[in-house]
Parts: structure tokens; sequence; C-alpha cells
């Protein structure tokens, strides 16, 4: 067996701002596998490294994809318990291999075109009246589910973007996540908090910066609405430390993005525990591009959650890949007719 790896870099349409800045680009990479007597079968998958979030995002990640390279080729493992990417883009290339390199990671309904993903529309930050824009465009798209990136402007201007919606639409018909990125503090997060369930917010995600085990526990303890852990899981790699954050934070739900966390299987350990703990999940897509977003939506098809889930759609890069994954509505539906585009993917800058 043969594995080789390129990578990429993703172009967004418009800036992209987040709490901890603004994004015009992001690195990915590609990993795939195939036979070296017929390569031109491959399995396809995405390692998507994100600079800021993934630990692995320094000098040793390019080391790392190197050694498993040789190691495959040596038939021998490889660790990559600390390389979440890595083990994400690796597991897909691998199930798309065994599934005979036709881009389909998981047979269910879904992939025949017979079931489809309910997801939320994500406002991105930027200034009021951008947020505003951004916020009544998802509504009029038809989304029924609506998370908002708050912590960058004031607070009283996020707070009024929300009233609007509330004014307009109960929780029944439009539900609200916002998502901190742990944008506020010990000092000003209470305030926040209540003011967001007096609006009939559904939860908020990371209230606060990662490490803060104490205040997070008290705030999911004393909150008036559900919090949501989502940065805290990253770097959490054994068992023991996933169920240690869970028993001592108690938080009402866990967010899962497959590319931070160890992919499919890391995952499913995070999963399994919540389950275990009376703990909701639901999982989010980390700005992969359409290569690791099919792998993903497929996955998350056949987990049988009843919650809207965080996928992304595709649409903010000017540099994505043909893919099967559309957005109808508000849902996410694979098109069967629809393959990735492979000349697209033999044209990229492959290493070995």
């Amino acid at each position: 067996m043969k594995l080789q790896f390129a990578p990429y870099v993703l172009k967004f349409k418009a800036p992209a701002g987040t709490s901890r800045g603004v994004m015009n680009e992001k690195l990915t990479a590609f990993l795939r596998i195939f036979d070296e007597n017929d390569p031109e079968h491959y399995g396809i998958g995405e390692a998507a490294i994100f600079p800021g979030l993934s630990l692995e995002a320094d000098e040793r990640y390019f080391y790392k994809m190197v050694e498993l390279v040789t190691n495959v080729k040596l038939g021998m493992p490889t660790d990559l318990s600390h390389f979440p990417s890595i083990q994400a883009g690796f597991e897909q290339a691998l199930m798309d291999f065994s599934s005979g390199c036709k881009g389909i990671y998981f047979d269910s309904p879904f992939v025949k075109g017979e079931e489809a993903i309910d997801i939320n529309g994500l406002v991105w930050m930027g200034n009021y009246d951008e947020m505003l824009e951004r916020l009544e465009n998802k509504i009029r798209e038809g989304f029924r589910c609506i998370k908002i990136k708050i912590g960058a402007i004031e607070w009283d201007k996020e707070k009024d973007l929300i009233s609007r919606v509330r004014s307009q639409f109960s929780r029944d018909v439009v539900e609200i996540r916002v998502d901190a990125n742990g944008g506020f503090n010990a000092e000003n997060v209470m305030p926040v908090l209540i003011q967001l369930a007096e609006l009939d917010v559904h939860s908020i995600e990371q209230p606060v910066k990662t490490g803060n085990t104490e205040l997070l526990a008290q705030l999911c303890k004393t909150s008036p609405i559900p919090i949501a852990l989502d940065e805290e899981l990253i770097g959490k790699f054994s068992p023991e430390e996933k169920q240690k954050l869970l028993l001592d934070v108690k938080p009402q739900f866990i967010v899962l993005k497959p590319s931070l966390v160890g992919g499919f299987s890391g995952s499913s350990e995070w999963i399994s525990l919540a389950n275990e703990n009376g703990v909701g999940w639901w999982v989010t897509s980390a700005l992969e591009s359409n290569i690791g977003l099919n792998a993903i939506s497929q996955w998350v098809a056949t987990l049988g959650s009843k919650l809207t889930q965080g996928l992304g759609t595709g649409g903010l890069f000017t540099n994505n890949f043909t893919s099967p994954i559309e957005l109808k509505g508000d849902r996410l539906i694979y098109n069967p007719s629809v393959s990735l585009d492979r000349s697209q993917i033999d044209s990229l800058d492959w290493r070995d």
C-alpha cells in the first residue's frame, strides 16, 4: 500500500470572523491511499488542521505526516493519538479505499438520497449591519435553527440581533443557539446567560476560555440556559481524560468536531461517554472542504441523532471541490448522481 498527502489552502469568499480573529484562508491537507499496482483507484480523506485550535498545528505536523506515509509503506502502525486531524483524514482514506474508492464512507439511506440531515444556519461575526444581513438571509432561506457567533462586538448589539429574531419567531419556529468561542469571562458571563435565557435561546457553546474547569462547572450548575462544551474537548485524548471532563464539569451538551477530536473513532468515544453520563451532543464541521464534509456528513447520517447538526454546506470557499453533498432548504442531502471530481483531486500537489 502507498499513502500520499497534499497540502491545500482554502480561500474564503468573504472574511470569516470569530472571537479569535478574522480568517481569509485556511490550511488543510488531503490523504490518499492506494495499491501501488493500481494507483488510479484510491481512497481519499481530509486532514483538516485548524491553526489556532488544533494542538498539532506546529512544526511536528509535517514530520508526523511523513512518518505516517513511511509507516504505511513499511506496513507499520503510527501513533496518531495526538494528531486528531491526521487521524481523521487517515480514517476517511482507509474507509473510502475499503468501500471501493467511490466516495462512500458509510452506506445508509442518506447516500441513497432517501434521507437528509437537519442543520443550523451559521451567522458569522462581523459588524452589526453585516451580522443582521446574514441573520435575515438565513431566516429567509428557511433555516429553523440559527447559530450566531457572539463575543466579538458589543454584547448589546449582539443581544439586539437575537431580540429581532425573537420578536418575530417563537422558539418553536426558530431555535437560536449562540457560540461564544470563549469570548466572555467570570465577571461578565452570568448577566449574558440570564439575558439569553430571557430571549429563549437554546444553548451557548464555550462561554469562557478553555482551561477554566471550575468556572465552567459552576456555570453548568447555575446557568439558566444549557451550556455546550466545544473547544474544551480539544486535547483530551484518553478515555480517562474525557470521562474526567464530563464528570468534573457536567455540561448539558458537547459539540463534536471530528477533525479536532480524533476523527470518527475519537468522536464515537466521546458519544459513548456522553450517553453514559446523560450529556447531549451534536456534530459540527470545522471548515473542511467538500471532501471532508462529504465523509463527516455520511457518518452523522448513521448516528440517529434527533438534534439539529452544525455541519457546513461547502459554500464558504472559492476553490472547493465538486461534491454530492447539497443544501436543500435547511437540510443537507446527498445527490447520488454527483460524485467527487477525481480529476480535481489528481491535480493536487501530492507528496510521498
